[in-house]
């Protein structure tokens, strides 16, 4: 990872770690249990990619956020901690998520970021009951920006529980669930990962650009196709990962998918097809992004980090 983007991505993650911090509930009192379980699935380690998605599409408006940014081409008519917050409730649906996937009605999975999952560390109830609340002080937490138009404030709202849901992420889990052990054709993978994974990235980019209160119809045009291109991009490299990386490198047992009989870009389209289908996906996303300036580099670095990272 280059250096400047490592810087980049720390400050993004430190941005929305402070946030997390500061509205997740202590692990204390009668609840305790839950509560440290909440808190262990947000902080175990993720690489935060959603929060700098959100923070990075910010950017590409405004200017507010970037590492390298300097103070002329820095909009502080901005309200940023509206943008921590969008990129807080992205994250704490995230988490949700993986709690729920990871539990033995679903996935059954025992291992996530090289940790022991919710369920195992606790307990089936516990995980489930922390997934909940998590999802809940998601849209909590979008109820307290400020300084936008209450028609952007509902938008927001509804952006996350329909790429979050029925028209996104929860749709996308049960067609992958029903296609256990089923042959996918490339269409109808393509229809399952767009929901699956590539909904809350899209979810991520657009909000982020919307809590700015500043972004054209344009732009969120370009950053739709931008996030739609690289949202499928990253379920590739994804299933590259899963053939060419180790359980210890993944923090989640390798193999998995193909072990429980789920069709992957890989086994469709084999290792070399799969990788130059994720470069042209990468190279349409940056296309996206033309119409931006140099504010949008944290957007071009993260797409570029999507496509290469080993792990």
């Amino acid at each position: 990872m280059p250096a400047h983007l490592k810087d980049l991505l720390a400050e993004y993650s430190l941005e929305v770690d402070n946030q997390l911090e500061l509205i997740l509930p202590q692990a204390n009192g009668p609840a305790e249990t839950l509560f440290a379980a909440m808190r262990y699935s947000v902080f175990n380690g993720g690489k935060r990619l959603r929060p700098a998605l959100c923070f990075a599409a910010a950017d590409a408006i405004s200017g507010c956020y970037a590492y390298n940014a300097n103070e002329a081409n820095k909009a502080n008519t901005v309200n940023t901690a509206n943008i921590a917050k969008v990129a807080a409730a992205v994250e704490m649906v995230h988490a949700y998520s993986l709690i729920h996937d990871d539990l033995p009605a679903m996935d059954d999975d025992d291992l996530r970021r090289g940790q022991p999952t919710c369920h195992i560390k606790f307990d089936e109830a516990t995980a489930i009951l922390a997934g909940d609340a998590l999802q809940s002080l998601a849209f909590e937490q979008l109820t307290q920006l400020s300084d936008l138009p209450a028609a952007t404030v509902v938008e927001l709202v509804a952006m996350l529980a329909r790429y979050g849901g029925c028209s996104g992420m929860v749709t996308g889990q049960a067609i992958d669930l029903a296609a256990t052990g089923e042959a996918l054709n490339l269409d109808q993978l393509k229809t399952m990962h767009n929901h699956k994974t590539g909904a809350l990235i899209e979810a991520a980019v657009l909000m982020g650009a919307m809590a700015t209160g500043a972004a054209s119809q344009q732009q969120l045009d370009a950053l739709k196709s931008f996030a739609q291109n690289i949202g499928l991009a990253f379920q590739i490299q994804d299933d590259i990962l899963d053939v060419e990386s180790s359980t210890e490198q993944l923090g989640k047992q390798q193999g998995s998918d193909v072990a429980n009989g789920k069709s992957t870009y890989t086994s469709i389209l084999g290792l070399e097809q799969a990788r130059s289908q994720a470069a042209e996906l990468y190279q349409h996303s940056i296309t996206s992004l033309a119409i931006f300036d140099e504010r949008a580099e944290p957007l071009r670095q993260l797409a570029s980090f999507i496509v290469k990272r080993a792990y």
